[in-house]
């Protein structure tokens, strides 16, 4: 019995011991365990004020200010069309022929009419000629000579009437040739061979490559910004600059359907690949001047609020101290800062998502 006890009583205190030994151990690694968690190694760069271009982007679209839209003087169907679209004409030079026939008619009837005219005129004056004569030989009365003068300038007036309507005619002829009012490049040439057109019908316009403008409407929450001389600039599908030029023209008053302010700059050249009527990205470039900001990766937000890491110098090295920041607008890759930091703030824009307030961090 003693032996039993003795054995039972060597397991237990075998187990206390291994029992302590463990706790030990493990009181030994917790020990460890703060020297197990190097500073993180971070990316920094230093902010300053540089100037950088505060824009927005909108749809243009591009205008003539020498455009023409030609329509016909009269009424008849189109013969013959003389350019396409696209083409470059000079003014004066024939765009489309419509059918003469019957204005050709009447002024080949007032022609035939003159030559009657005339006759009665000649006629007339060597009546006047003869009365005339015979009144100063006393072979007429004064009443005859006064009825032969009549009736000669009635004749003159007569012909000059049948004249003017021939010149009228001939005149009216010429409109059934539409040619170009100004040199420039065709449009759309929506009329076709064969179709009837009157005075209201549009056959096509000639635009000019110089004095183009382009439109912007621009939502009323940013109108306040706006004045003259702020650059506009024209991008490319590839968001290439194209052209850029001035604000010319804002609108007194707002378009009450859209809401937004019509904005207009001045092209001094039409740019490659550019045509009137088009839409184009148009890019207003608010102001240039010197701001902070900061790349877009160093930002973090919670509950609303923006913060960022920045890497501040202690006796031990350096650790993280998040700070919050109040931010506009994004420009390229930028933040713009409106408060929260310093120039020469060391901002921390890397392994962000793995820091804390007061992390110790080893700047790179």
């Amino acid at each position: 019995m003693s032996r039993f006890l003795t054995l039972a009583l060597l397991v237990i205190s075998t187990t206390c011991a291994a029992c302590s030994g463990g706790e030990g151990q493990a009181a030994s690694d917790g020990a460890d365990a703060p020297g197990a968690f190097p500073p993180t190694e971070v990316q920094t760069v230093t902010i300053e004020p540089r100037p950088l271009p505060q824009t927005t982007e909108y749809v243009a679209t591009i205008r003539s200010l020498r455009s023409t839209t030609v329509q016909p003087q009269v009424e008849g169907l189109i013969r013959e069309i003389f350019v396409r679209a696209g083409d470059r004409v000079s003014a004066g030079r024939p765009l489309v022929q419509i059918d003469p026939d019957k204005q050709q008619a009447t002024v080949a009837a007032a022609e035939s009419q003159r030559a009657s005219r005339e006759a009665d005129l000649a006629f007339a004056r060597q009546q006047l000629a003869r009365m005339q004569k015979l009144y100063e030989a006393g072979a007429v009365s004064r009443a005859e000579l006064d009825q032969a003068d009549a009736v000669y300038k009635n004749a003159d007036a007569q012909l000059a009437a049948v004249q003017s309507l021939i010149r009228e005619n001939q005149i009216q002829l010429q409109y059934f040739r539409v040619t170009a009012p100004t040199a420039g490049i065709v449009g759309d040439l929506p009329v076709r061979q064969g179709d009837r057109v009157t005075p209201s019908t549009v056959i096509t316009t000639i635009d000019q490559a110089e004095g183009l403008e382009a439109y912007i409407n621009v939502p009323l929450e940013r109108a306040a910004g706006l004045r003259a001389g702020l650059t506009v600039e024209l991008l490319d599908a590839d968001g290439a600059v194209i052209a850029s030029t001035p604000v010319s023209f804002i609108a007194p008053r707002a378009n009450d359907a859209t809401q937004s302010v019509l904005v207009k700059a001045t092209l001094r050249q039409m740019p490659s690949g550019i045509r009137v009527m088009q839409y184009v990205r148009a890019r207003i470039v608010w102001s240039n001047d010197p701001v902070l900001a900061v790349p877009i990766v160093a930002v973090t937000r919670l509950a609303g609020q923006h913060f960022v890491f920045i890497a501040e110098a202690r006796d031990q090295g350096f650790v993280a101290r998040q700070t919050p920041v109040t931010i506009a607008t994004v420009v390229g890759e930028d933040y713009i800062v409106r408060g929260g930091l310093e120039p020469g703030a060391r901002v921390i824009v890397s392994n962000v998502q793995k820091l804390g307030d007061g992390a110790p961090v080893k700047p790179s």
